[in-house]
């Protein structure tokens, strides 16, 4: 199973980017695949996730008017499209899979989730 992060940098405050996650090695159908993020300091924060059998998707309230998940099965890639970024937004971003849909959505269970890309850093400049 791999999960490969791509799209992370410095951005402005106010900026737009969009992350890129190619996940394979697991049947798609069966997982949902999710962002996540961690700042320093701070425990690993659910953002968004996609569950492709039946289209459900989860929102973080802090992310929900500003961040987009969405995912193309054909080509295994899942993406986040971010705008608005805030330098409170500054943090290693990750992507990750799990067959159980709430491990992606609930911070304390972060920890048990199956499946980890190895991240990506997002610096928002103020």
């Amino acid at each position: 199973v791999q999960l490969v992060e791509s799209g992370g940098g410095l951005v402005p405050a106010g900026g737009s980017l969009t992350l890129s996650c190619a996940f394979s090695g697991f049947y798609v159908d069966d997982y949902g695949i999710g962002w996540l993020r961690q700042a320093p300091g701070k425990e690993r924060e659910p953002l968004a996730a996609v569950r492709p059998i039946d289209g459900r998707i989860y929102y973080a309230d802090s992310v929900k008017d500003r961040f987009t998940i969405s995912i193309d099965t054909a080509k295994s890639t899942v993406y986040l499209q971010m705008k608005g970024l805030k330098p409170e937004d500054t943090a290693v971003y990750y992507c990750a899979g799990d067959r159980f849909f709430k491990a992606l959505t609930v911070a304390a269970m972060a920890r048990g989730i199956d499946y980890w890309g190895q991240g990506t850093q997002i610096t928002v400049s103020s």
